[in-house]
């Protein structure tokens, strides 16, 4: 008996500032397992629906190496980079950037009005972007994420700046 596709579309005529983020973090070395296990379940609460935050959705990327991950859709880019820079996740980053505990980390960032942006810390295989398009480091005009998506306009204060992690005599 043949059955039909129940085939749907939508309307994000409601969601024109619309912007979908694919994040993943994958475990490097051994040790990153303890890593995942502590850091992973902080992310993947993203805070009890912070204001912006359309849809959470838990992605499993590979078992081994293990590389879980999230696909979110936030309302629009302020409202994303305002959760990013709020508390915990700002101390999350923050400490992750000064030591990735044996995991890497990465996202890639889809705008509707337009422009992508990607960040691949740590992650030893190519994905996403980074699969065909050339690599640079994330440094300068290319450390935040809304200079990488071409929107400097909606940039505020990065979590973490790149003084912090570069220059030397730094506290850690």
């Amino acid at each position: 008996m043949l059955s039909r596709v129940n085939r749907e579309t939508v309307d994000l005529s409601s969601y024109p500032d619309l912007v979908v983020v694919y994040l993943g973090m994958r475990v490097n070395r051994l040790y990153g397992l303890r890593t995942l296990i502590a850091r992973g379940p902080r992310i993947d609460r993203s805070d009890d629906q912070p204001d912006g935050l359309l849809a959470h959705e838990p992605l499993l990327w590979s078992l081994f190496p293990m590389h879980l991950g999230i696909r979110q859709y936030w309302r629009d880019l302020p409202a994303l980079l305002a959760w990013a820079r709020s508390e915990p996740h700002r101390r999350w980053w923050r400490d992750f950037l000064r030591d990735s505990g044996g995991t890497g980390f990465w996202h890639e960032t889809y705008l509707l009005r337009g422009g992508m942006e990607a960040v691949y810390d740590d992650i030893p295989q190519r994905r996403g972007f980074a699969s065909f398009a050339p690599v640079h480091p994330a440094r300068g005009a290319m450390f935040g994420a809304a200079a990488r998506v071409g929107r400097p306009e909606d940039d505020i204060a990065p979590v973490v700046t790149e003084d912090d992690l570069y220059t030397p005599g730094t506290e850690h």
